[in-house]
């Protein structure tokens, strides 16, 4: 068989192998073999077990705390790049350190440009993640990014609540964007709230603009880490006369106490993806799984054809 229609390799980080198999099921392919060697002082050595040479092969792996998740996805381009795969795609379903993606304050880095240098001077030749914090990340990239958006897996669930009185939130003035592509896409209104924080993670004053007296509401975010801007708005938004309120976010980060904040909240439901693993299961958390959308564009890009009708906003 020709050089260039050998078939991809998909192989998965460790932190990160659920959700590989379910992709790699969805694609129809089995996942490659890698082995970690792991020494005494915390540093490993990802290797992998078959060839590669001249393959496209897919690394899939979510960039979350801590950094040795990065470090593996790091390590593993690199020894793919040294194996003479042909190109090496790094499928990061959630890209870390993405919150870092501009000087705010004096003397800080920018995390998320730092984390796109590095991929690519590992030899990525593609990115493909979903989601992003901020969509101008894509442009700390000299490589392909296909940056997919979660709505194409979270909609058809949203539609199927069949919910009348319909209402999108958006849980602070940056998310506004992603707020409107949803209310476009389900014909329904925006509310948003305004928030000032204390520090990261820290919120210390909230108000809503506009009205959701009668109206079942869902708030839309990229991520919840410590869940208490979506915790707060829910309890203000309930207060306001809202019939109910959800929240949809892509990525599950769940730190600390966040999942029994969620239980104790207003909330009816929280609905993530499967980008990140739940640190445990709750009544409350709703997990769409993000497999089948990465398993069809990346046959997409395996055949070379369009991923354009992948995105509903």
């Amino acid at each position: 068989m020709p050089t260039n229609q050998l078939e991809p390799k998909i192989f998965a980080c460790s932190q990160s192998v659920e959700l590989a198999e379910k992709i790699a099921k969805e694609y129809g392919s089995p996942l490659g073999e890698v082995t970690v060697t792991h020494f005494s002082d915390g540093e490993f050595q990802p290797a992998f077990e078959e060839s590669i040479r001249g393959r496209r092969i897919f690394i899939i792996g979510s960039t979350f705390p801590t950094a040795d998740n990065l470090m593996e996805m790091l390590l593993m381009i690199d020894a793919a790049k040294r194996a003479s795969a042909r190109h090496v795609t790094a499928v990061m379903p959630y890209f870390g350190w993405a919150r870092q993606d501009r000087k705010d304050k004096p003397r800080v880095a920018i995390g998320a440009k730092l984390v796109a240098n590095l991929l690519q001077a590992a030899g990525a030749t593609r990115i493909m993640t979903m989601d992003l914090h901020a969509d101008q990340i894509q442009g700390f990239f000299e490589k392909p990014v296909d940056h997919l958006f979660a709505s194409t897996i979270f909609l058809p669930y949203v539609k199927s609540l069949k919910l009348d009185n319909l209402m999108i939130a958006s849980p602070d003035m940056g998310g506004s964007k992603r707020a409107y592509a949803y209310s476009k896409y389900l014909d329904c209104d925006v509310v948003i709230c305004y928030k000032q924080r204390k520090k990261a993670n820290v919120i210390s004053h909230m108000e809503l603009i506009g009205e959701v007296t009668g109206k079942h509401v869902i708030l839309v975010d990229d991520m919840i880490d410590t869940g208490g801007t979506l915790t707060k708005a829910a309890d203000l938004m309930m207060e306001k006369g809202a019939l109910s309120v959800r929240a949809i976010c892509t990525h599950p980060i769940l730190s600390g106490t966040a999942i029994e904040r969620i239980e104790n909240s207003s909330l009816v439901e929280l609905i993530v993806s499967d980008t990140i693993p739940l640190k445990r299961e709750s009544s409350k958390i709703k997990v769409v799984s993000c497999a089948p959308l990465f398993a069809d564009v990346m046959h997409k890009v395996q055949s070379n054809t369009s991923i354009s009708g992948q995105f509903l906003m």
